[in-house]
């Protein structure tokens, strides 16, 4: 079956989940406000600019996940989902989404954000497979440490082959929706790639050959 693949933030969410979850922890008091909007908005500088330490991130991004049980965890992403994630759920993005279920496509997320914070996300859009960065668990908890291989850069690629091996997948076909230059490598593999909303490092890339570009932004 044909794939269609789509990137989270700033594709099918017209904002980036990761960063929305980090200032939703600010706004509820749960970390301390200044130090972590100081190092949130350091490392979202860090991807826009396609050099971000996505182990240091990870570390960073998973303390408050260490220091707290699955029930509240669940508790606070029940919250997050409708004060910041639901608004932000690109009504353009649902209806292409649906447009690729019609077709009897395989519809696969693939993000760099953890799984904790998209897997909610991912099956409010009623898409069945996510690849995403997984968090380590050790006896029954969260720890800072990162499962496997991470989500990102040229490890999407690695992910997804793996994926597509495991579950007899095909890349004839394909379909990859992303915005950011950061997906470059695994752009490059789909028969269509299309650039949404696109950085201005990935416009340049995608109008030199000849790629889609589209918006799926809430008007």
């Amino acid at each position: 079956m044909t794939l269609a693949i789509f990137d989270l933030d700033n594709t099918l969410l017209s904002g980036d989940s990761d960063y929305s979850w980090g200032q939703f922890l600010v706004n509820k008091g749960i970390v301390d406000k200044q130090d972590y909007a100081e190092a949130n908005e350091k490392f979202y500088k860090q991807y826009a600019l396609g050099k971000l330490d996505i182990h240091a991130f990870s570390a960073f991004a998973f303390k408050a996940l260490s220091e707290n049980t699955d029930e509240t965890l669940a508790a606070w992403h029940n919250e997050f989902m409708q004060e910041s994630i639901l608004p932000i759920m690109s009504t353009k993005g649902i209806d292409l989404v649906n447009e690729h279920r019609e077709l009897g496509h395989t519809l696969l997320v693939i993000t760099a954000t953890n799984s904790f914070i998209t897997a909610p996300i991912v099956e409010h859009f009623g898409i069945p497979h996510l690849l995403a960065t997984d968090p380590k668990r050790e006896n029954g908890k969260y720890t800072l440490e990162i499962a496997g291989t991470p989500c990102f850069q040229e490890g999407k690629v690695i992910r997804l082959n793996a994926w597509i091996a495991k579950n007899n997948e095909s890349m004839e076909g394909s379909y990859f929706y992303s915005d950011s230059h950061n997906d470059l490598p695994l752009l490059k593999m789909v028969d269509h790639p299309v650039a949404v909303d696109p950085d201005d490092t990935l416009k340049i890339y995608a109008e030199e050959n000849e790629w889609q570009i589209m918006s799926l932004r809430n008007p």
